[in-house]
């Protein structure tokens, strides 16, 4: 479809409509004329700050996105939240149980609940995560919310899609120490002790200030908040720790850093998805013997030449991936 043919949806997404912003979420995920789209709505954003909760499963995500939801209407703020849950690698279905636990908000006009399958895609978060961010953006969300899959220690790619991540951990999982190695230690920007009415919730928050003091000194040294919600204790709290980094990024001059890295890697990505669409090309192209296979040789001499070739314009396919 040409761009014109979106031209009545996007009129819709910049007066806040849920059923365009739905509609558009859909054709970017299934990759239909998402570069279209996108070129459309990127002049409406960059101006609203990302929420990043992550940790592993289990550790009451949902339950404090729910709960900081709630927090942020009450200020009258639009809430707009992407709950990212794992895909199998076999049907290639999601159960999105996430939408489930946050059905308190379902009805609320100024509530916009997304969840996304990972699709295969490794890092915690689904491969257009950080366009349909932007699509709620343009939507006029003010807060934007994200939520990550249970995560281990190498799945770190909310650091480019959110501006201030929170950590959530919870007592008795096993060791402290080993739930906040290196890896998801430094992507933290506030640490968060969920379910602090169990039993360990201290000795928990003891181990992180201990990490946390071993770490040296920073411009912004992580708080570690206690939280549950099902006392309905810390969250004002919590709010007021997020509210503090984000003033904190503003005026540090981190926030335009940050937002610089996470478009590097935005180029990166799609170049990537360009590169292996046009190998895909070009692989097909080759020449191969009756049973249509390809004759044994150097795999690294073929990748270079398959390279090569790319560069000079022979598979080039410009279309969007």
């Amino acid at each position: 479809m040409k761009i014109s043919a979106w031209e009545p949806w996007l009129e819709r997404l910049w007066q806040g409509d849920k059923r365009a912003a739905a509609k558009l979420i859909s054709q970017v995920e299934d990759n239909q004329g998402r570069v279209e789209i996108m070129c459309r709505i990127l002049p409406r954003t960059g101006q609203r700050m990302v929420l990043g909760i992550t940790g592993p499963p289990g550790a009451g995500k949902s339950s404090l996105v729910g709960a900081l939801t709630q927090l942020y209407r009450e200020q009258h703020d639009k809430v707009g939240i992407v709950a990212v849950d794992p895909s199998s690698p076999y049907s290639g279905g999601a159960i999105l149980g996430d939408r489930i636990r946050m059905q308190s908000h379902g009805t609320d006009p100024g509530v916009f609940i997304r969840s996304m399958g990972t699709r295969g895609h490794l890092g915690g978060v689904a491969r257009f995560t950080t366009d349909v961010l932007k699509i709620l953006e343009a939507a006029g969300y003010e807060r934007l919310l994200l939520e990550t899959v249970g995560v281990g220690q190498s799945e770190l790619e909310i650091m480019e899609c959110a501006n201030t991540v929170l950590l959530v951990l919870n007592p008795g999982t096993g060791d402290g120490i080993q739930a906040i190695k290196a890896g998801i230690m430094e992507i933290a920007d506030i640490f968060v002790v969920n379910k602090a009415d169990l039993p360990g919730a201290e000795r928990l928050k003891n181990d992180i200030e201990m990490v946390l003091d071993l770490n040296g000194k920073k411009a912004w040294r992580a708080p570690v908040v206690m939280t549950s919600t099902l006392e309905q204790r810390g969250l004002n709290e919590l709010r007021d720790h997020i509210a503090r980094h984000q003033t904190f990024l503003t005026e540090s001059g981190k926030c335009r850093q940050r937002r610089h890295n996470a478009f590097t890697q935005e180029v990166w990505r799609h170049w990537e998805a360009i590169a292996r669409q046009a190998f895909a090309a070009a692989w097909q192209d080759l020449p191969r013997s009756e049973g249509d296979d390809l004759e044994p040789g150097n795999p690294y001499t073929l990748a270079e030449e398959i390279w090569a070739s790319i560069v000079s314009g022979r598979f080039t396919d410009r279309s969007a991936p």
